[in-house]
């Protein structure tokens, strides 16, 4: 019904209606259809002669010298990524933060403290607690005896 769906799941209830997935209907315009149109022929390459696959190709080579018995192919040199140079992130952003000080004349030599005015404090009306319940007294505050076994 217009859907392709794929399903790898283990419980029924995972499995969702295929209307759910389908595309929605939409209405597109005429100039939207050009601009596609134009967009997929800018995008769209006539000559692949000048791409090929180097993974592919050092694969088949691997295939093949397994399969005649002979020694696997080393690694090429010059196809490993370029290594590059580690640095220190905070160094870095300390160095930056120096600098941009630096450029708008701050050395912090000139810098005024100001005292702060305490905070007023209001007055909060805390809500009246509630009080238990007060426990009737037992008949006897007194322990009880100790009664032996006879």
């Amino acid at each position: 019904e217009g859907a392709i769906v794929v399903h790898s799941l283990k419980w029924h209830d995972e499995v969702r209606n295929h209307d759910e997935l389908a595309p929605r209907e939409v209405e597109v315009g005429e100039e939207e259809i050009e601009q596609a149109l134009q967009l997929a022929e800018r995008m769209t390459i006539e000559d692949l002669s000048d791409f090929h696959d180097e993974y592919r190709e050092a694969l088949e080579d691997i295939i093949a010298a397994k399969a005649e018995g002979k020694p696997l192919p080393a690694p090429a040199e010059d196809g490993g990524k370029e290594k590059g140079e580690v640095v220190d992130l905070m160094a870095a952003l300390n160095a930056s933060v120096a600098a941009a000080k630096e450029s708008r004349g701050e050395d912090g030599k000139d810098a005024t403290v100001h005292e702060m005015r305490p905070s007023k404090k209001t007055a909060r009306k805390t809500p009246a607690k509630k009080t238990a319940a007060k426990e009737k007294p037992t008949a006897s505050k007194k322990p009880a005896k100790k009664r032996s076994a006879s």
